[in-house]
């Protein structure tokens, strides 16, 4: 594993990481049809929670000082309804953004020090016992993220695919 320069993401790291082999195994064998289905028309599709937890680490890439803009941000940006009359990406196209986003945040997480954890970042949460910082956002990610695979999971599931595997993929080290 990748030791952080602050031991603060000594969690986060291999939480983020677990994500990534989430993120791709929640999505193996889906096909581009069955990721636009939603249940009785009353929930998100696959597309919507692929493309909001791409659109978070775009997001969290932002705080970080990546430049980098998701291309599909007026769609997910701060989880956006969905909306059934716009045209949502693929999961091939959402992928590709997520493989080219993720190495880099992976890779800013573990240069920040404990000093920069503490910058603060205003979410207008307003929350006594949550601090708005830049720690802050990186765990409401982290658990953003574990919510959606979560969804993502069940989806598969519904849609009549095999469960999600926990298989981890050794060779992508983000």
């Amino acid at each position: 594993m990748d030791t952080p320069l602050s031991p603060q993401l000594n969690i986060i790291i291999p939480a983020y990481r677990m994500q990534t082999q989430t993120f791709i195994n929640a999505l193996d064998g889906i096909s581009e049809e069955d990721a636009l289905k939603r249940v009785e028309e009353t929930t998100n599709h696959m597309v919507w929670m692929a493309g909001n937890l791409v659109n978070m680490r775009y997001g969290l890439a932002g705080a970080l000082g990546i430049d980098q803009k998701d291309p599909y941000d007026k769609l997910f940006f701060q989880g956006k309804a969905l909306d059934t009359s716009f045209t949502y990406p693929t999961l091939t196209e959402l992928k590709a953004n997520f493989h080219t986003i993720s190495p880099m945040v992976y890779n800013a997480l573990l240069t920040l020090t404990d000093e920069r954890l503490k910058t603060a970042i205003p979410m207008g949460m307003n929350i006594s016992f949550f601090p708005e910082t830049l720690l802050s956002l990186i765990g409401m990610c982290i658990g953003r993220a574990d919510y959606l695979s979560g969804q993502l999971g069940l989806m598969r599931r519904i849609l009549g695919y095999p469960g999600m595997k926990y298989d981890v993929d050794e060779a992508i080290k983000y």
